[in-house]
């Protein structure tokens, strides 16, 4: 068929050219999900066997919390830190209560059940519920919590509160690249390390590169059951000692 003017050069019309496009290239794309979004952590106690999560109390926790993270057993412990060390409780209160009015970071305290006091802090931040994302920051352990089954366990309650309570498909875990106390920690609680994010951010007046570890909703069974057998007294020998690292439970699995 010509259309066209007629004083116009002829144009030649395929009445197919309305009808046909031409083959969009197949690009591959993410697995469906029957999702939906996760839900926001509260302000709510979580308590184990060895340890007992809850809600930050700046007056109430301060004197507690300077005496353990200011002894020489915490030296350095600020080092990584956006914050502290502080001159005095009384600077550690101020600045615990800008933490405990914060919804992200949502701070907790950590009290060992043997002592029932407050001996370090954990939170979680950068929540995506959207997404089902949160991560588990702002980790200072005191003196007295420092290399304890209450200790791990804090980290096992916060972990099974974001996937298996909260409905979470990703747990994060970031820290200075050249935090390399960190980094173990990560791997011995079953985080997978993922990659260095350069020059990610600024803190304390120096360049800070990143290290991302996390665990995914399908990589949590075997994490869980890894936290589960290292917990159960169980695990412990005649002299009360770990049979197996939890390293080595993460790594089996």
């Amino acid at each position: 068929m010509r259309v066209g003017p007629a004083s116009s050069a002829l144009v030649w019309f395929d009445q197919r050219m309305a009808t046909e496009q031409p083959s969009a290239p197949v690009r591959p794309v993410g697995f469906d999900l029957d999702w939906r979004p996760a839900a926001r952590p509260a302000r709510t106690e979580l308590r184990g066997a060895h340890v007992v999560l809850r809600p930050l109390d700046a007056d109430q926790d301060a004197e507690s919390l300077y005496a353990e993270s200011h002894s020489p057993a915490c030296a350095g412990m600020w080092t990584y830190l956006p914050y502290g060390p502080y001159h005095d409780p009384d600077e550690l209160r101020h600045a615990l209560r800008g933490f405990e009015k914060s919804e992200d970071p949502l701070f907790f305290v950590l009290l060992p059940l043997a002592a029932e006091r407050p001996a370090g802090v954990a939170s979680y931040l950068r929540m995506a519920p959207e997404h089902g994302t949160i991560e588990i920051g702002h980790i200072w352990f005191g003196a007295s919590l420092r290399r304890t089954t209450a200790a791990t366990e804090a980290i096992y309650l916060l972990a099974a509160n974001a996937f298996d309570a909260l409905g979470y498909r990703r747990l994060e875990w970031k820290c200075d690249s050249l935090n390399e106390a960190s980094r173990r920690a990560a791997e011995r609680f079953g985080f997978r390390f993922e990659g260095i994010f350069r020059h990610h951010m600024v803190v304390k007046g120096r360049n800070r590169d990143s290290a991302w570890f996390a665990i995914t909703e399908d990589e949590w069974p075997a994490v869980r059951a890894g936290f589960r057998e290292w917990l159960d007294p169980r695990s412990l020998d005649e002299s009360g000692r770990q049979r197996r690292s939890l390293g080595d439970l993460m790594r089996q699995r």
